[in-house]
């Protein structure tokens, strides 16, 4: 990347609120055919979230797992929903490849920040 192109400073990446979430529950958004709502564990406190991955995952697959959430991003309506944060997945560019998710090597405590 060419220097100064892209780049952000240090405390503009300090106030992107990156968290270590559980998921709960996840289900097929009634409606859609993109959507998942997850219920994600965030430590004391659960986020629904919907994600439009249904065209790569079953929702059953979600549950259990570690996911990183984006805590401090503004909520959105979707589907009549509101999306209370945004899971973290590679974003092939043409869309055609399944997005992966990104998680931790091991078992945390829901809500630890990613710093």
């Amino acid at each position: 990347m060419p220097e100064g192109e892209g780049y952000i400073t240090f405390e503009e990446f300090k106030k992107v609120d990156l968290r270590v979430g559980l998921v709960k529950e996840a289900e097929k958004v009634r409606g859609s055919r993109k959507l998942i709502r997850l219920v994600v564990d965030l430590g004391g406190e659960e986020r629904q979230i919907l994600a439009g991955l249904l065209p790569w995952y079953d929702p059953e697959w979600f549950v259990g797992k570690y996911v990183i959430v984006v805590a401090n991003l503004k909520p959105k309506k979707m589907a009549g929903l509101e999306s209370q944060g945004m899971l973290l997945a590679t974003c092939p560019p043409d869309k055609t490849e399944k997005p992966v998710i990104l998680t931790v090597a091991e078992p945390v405590r829901p809500g630890l920040r990613i710093c």
